[in-house]
Order: structure tokens, then sequence, then C-alpha cells
């Protein structure tokens, strides 16, 4: 399903390394920096995810940071700590995200428009209790892959099975790769058929009277 400037993927199963971000109140900034934000194409912006903390000021990778370390860098979940993706309400963060590699984020709480954002972009957000992430968490550092069934709702690291809710119609959107066009384009032929009739009103010749 086009969406006019990239197709988005359906989510169902995933499984991949896990990387930790353990601070509290990761801002939008943080994940993408505002001199990124002058693009409107949704590639191309992995290379900038969280740059100030992947480079150091000659630009050069911190070998430091999770995401620059094996197997870390290429991870396809992290853990994160509270109100992960508040601040300003770029969409440019779930881009960077998943033009990382990154399709989903697990925390104990996230900002309400990063959250919104996730879903209309193919990046499932999951929240989960706070003792449950220290777990994965751990999990994350030992650099174990963990899967996620969002059919099922349920991510298993370890053998232990954590489950979680989602909303059904955010759950439908992801699992069939549904953007806000795909969706509205799930009603196509309503929308062509009105269109229709419009159109025939308005060249509609009314009979002469008398």
């Amino acid at each position: 399903l086009k969406t006019g400037i990239i197709e988005m993927k359906s989510f169902n199963k995933l499984s991949g390394v896990v990387a930790s971000l353990p601070q509290l109140n990761i801002d939008t900034d943080a994940i993408i920096p505002k001199q990124f934000l002058k693009t409107i194409e949704r590639t191309g912006l992995g290379k900038h995810l969280f740059h100030e903390k992947r480079y150091n000021k000659e630009n050069n990778l911190n070998e430091n940071f999770v995401l620059n370390k094996e197997p870390w860098n290429k991870s396809k979940f992290i853990v994160a700590g509270d109100n992960f993706g508040c601040g300003s309400s770029r969409e440019h963060a779930p881009w960077a995200l998943l033009d990382f590699g990154i399709s989903c984020i697990i925390s104990t709480s996230f900002a309400d428009i990063f959250y919104n954002n996730c879903f209309k972009n193919g990046v499932l957000p999951v929240i989960l209790d706070e003792k449950n992430v220290i777990e994965i968490s751990k999990v994350a550092v030992e650099g174990i892959e963990i899967s996620i069934d969002l059919e099922a709702q349920q991510i298993i690291a370890q053998n232990k099975i954590y489950k979680f809710d989602i909303d059904p119609y955010r759950k439908h959107c992801l699992l069939n790769g549904l953007d806000d066009i795909g969706i509205t384009l799930e009603n196509e032929n309503k929308i062509n058929s009105y269109e229709g009739k419009l159109i025939s009103k308005k060249w509609h010749v009314p009979e002469k009277i008398g």
C-alpha cells in the first residue's frame, strides 16, 4: 500500500536483539536532532538517530554508545526508560527509528504524540509495568534476542512471556500495514461511487420548464 512517500509494511512477528536505553524522558530532539528535520522523506534518517550520542565532536562513531556496539548496532527493539518520546511532536522520530531498523519500543510509558505517531508509521510502542521492563533490560544487556507476536499480544524473552495490551483498531492497522491514507483507501470503492454521483449531479441538465 503506497502512502505517497514510502510503503508502510505490515507488522506481525519480530525477533532480534534489544538495545537498552534506561534513561528517563528521552525526548524527540535526542532521538532525531532538529538540524535533520528539513527532509519530508521517511528514509535516510537512520544514520542520524541519537546523533549526539552516537557521534563525537569529530563526527566519528562513539564506541561507548550501545547502538554502535555489536550486536546492538543491529537492534530491532529498544527497551527504554519512562516517558520515552517526550518533547516536540516531530514525526521524524519514528521515521529515524524505523530507518535504523528498530520496529518496537518497550517502556513503562510514552509521550502521547510520539505514541500516536509510532502507530501511524509502522512502529509498535509496547507498555509494560516497571518490573517487566527491568527484566527485559537485563536480557538486553546480555545481547540475547527476544521476539514479539502482535497477533497474540506477547513478548517472549528467555522463555518468559510478557502479555501487553493494545487498542484493537491500532492493532488492525499495524497487522495490515495501514497508515492514515491506507485506512481511507480501504473504502476506495465507496469513495469512487460517491464522487461519481457528485460528478453526475454537477453535469446534470434539468429539463426545460413550460
